[in-house]
């Protein structure tokens, strides 16, 4: 089988790139027509400086190792890299391998833009990737991307503030619950000083992976008849986060215009004890605070489970490709486990291997990396990445009615009215 050829090939990659005495190349197999080297063509959308690096270096180190398959590394950006993409796929100049996200690739997948990895990818790389993030990547029988970096959420704290409290720090075993995390923000609100600041402005990604706490979906039958419901469950998120801002008067309502950038000024001149965001927020909080600012990073809260929905950053191959053979060999050295400890260092996220979870680098107390990298095992597919239509349904009708709802302008029951009666409206349109 095909997969049994990248593996070996894989293999030789690895050991020449690891210093061993085996010739470098990829073999017979690897060269294009007359013995002229395979030319691939790969996008990535890093844009951070350490990841840039990161790319340059794995492209560099497997270009030298192989010389029958050259890899030219591409640019993307991505605030245009959809209609880039769709442009390109349209024109047949979309590059071999392309990086982006999980949310598209059933799109992709059913335009026949992307390939169906499954017949090319090795038992190493399928057995190294969390089963959970292979989900987000796969429809039906079909994988139409490998995925590598995953978000997810965590709270940052003011340590300071919760010393003088007398706090206690919840644990990785022994997180706070929602109820938890409420009643320790009333205790640390006082005169001119807020227990928490929630950046709620556009949270609709934020809420809906956060309801998988409480087996909220917010969506039946995603990958069918999809109907937009808000059950009790669904509830359950918004309902405690608008009970802090209006009831307990615990949450800034300062946050519901906020992105989570946008909170760190007044998070480090002590107007928020608590900060709940995504876990890439640590590079900011460790590039813009003050001298002797002490903050630590917290465990994500807990629900009925400590489930949370999360999308990946994905690497896929173009179904245009020439060399799709080639262009799996190139990913699965570019995302084995020490090149995933670069690419989620550069970019703060979790790498999607397992033994790159292992790393050191990558459970560093000082940085909050343990607590990051411990909340790995409870990330789960989002249920809002297979429904048809979803973009349009979080743009139009989900952002905008969270932001009502956390600005006190309506009800929890309108909010739903307007999430499933508005929401279905554009649904149905996708169902056509």
């Amino acid at each position: 089988m095909r997969f049994i050829a990248l593996a070996a090939a894989a293999g030789l990659v690895l050991t020449a790139c690891g210093g061993g005495d085996d010739e470098t190349g990829s073999g017979d197999g690897g060269s294009g027509n007359g013995g002229e080297p395979v030319e691939l063509t790969f996008q990535t959308l890093a844009w951070q400086t350490a990841s840039v690096e990161a790319n340059e270096a794995i492209v560099a180190a497997w270009n030298e190792a192989n010389p029958d398959i050259q890899v030219e590394l591409l640019q993307g950006d991505w605030n245009n890299v959809q209609d880039q993409l769709m442009t390109s796929f349209e024109g047949g100049t979309a590059p071999d391998v392309f990086h982006y996200e999980s949310t598209v690739l059933q799109d992709f997948g059913d335009r026949g833009n992307v390939l169906d990895l499954s017949e090319y990818l090795s038992d190493e790389i399928r057995d190294d990737i969390r089963a959970g993030a292979w989900d987000t990547a796969t429809f039906g029988d079909a994988i139409y991307g490998v995925p590598f970096l995953q978000e997810s959420q965590v709270i940052f704290a003011n340590r300071t503030l919760l010393d003088a409290a007398g706090v206690a720090l919840p644990t990785v075993d022994d997180p706070w619950t929602w109820d938890e995390f409420a009643d320790v923000a009333a205790q640390l609100t006082t005169e001119g000083q807020y227990g928490a600041v929630i950046p709620l402005k556009a949270p609709a990604n934020r809420i809906l992976n956060l309801a998988r706490n409480f087996g909220g979906d917010y969506f039946t039958d995603p990958t069918g008849e999809v109907q937009a419901v808000f059950d009790e469950a669904d509830q359950e998120v918004p309902r405690r986060i608008h009970e802090m801002l209006y009831t307990e008067n615990s949450a800034s309502p300062d946050g519901v215009g906020m992105s989570s950038a946008d909170a760190l000024p007044g998070f480090f001149a002590g107007q928020y004890a608590l900060l709940p965001g995504a876990i890439w927020l640590r590079q900011q909080i460790i590039e813009q605070a003050p001298d002797g600012f002490d903050w630590v990073t917290l465990p994500a809260l807990e629900g009925e489970s400590s489930a949370q929905g999360a999308v990946s950053q994905t690497l896929s191959v173009s179904a245009d490709t020439e060399h799709p053979e080639e262009a799996v060999q190139f990913i699965e050295y570019f995302l084995n486990a020490e090149n995933q400890v670069q690419l989620a260092a550069g970019d703060w996220l979790l790498p999607t291997s397992q033994e790159a979870a292992q790393a050191p680098e990558l459970n560093d107390p000082a940085t909050g990396w343990d607590v990051a990298t411990a909340t790995a095992d409870d990330l789960e597919m989002a249920p809002f990445q297979q429904v048809k239509g979803f973009e349009e349904w979080k743009s139009r009708i989900a952002n905008p009615a969270f932001q009502e709802y956390f600005s006190d302008q309506i009800s929890l029951e309108d909010l739903g009215a307007k999430l499933v009666d508005e929401g279905n409206a554009v649904l149905e349109r996708y169902q056509r």
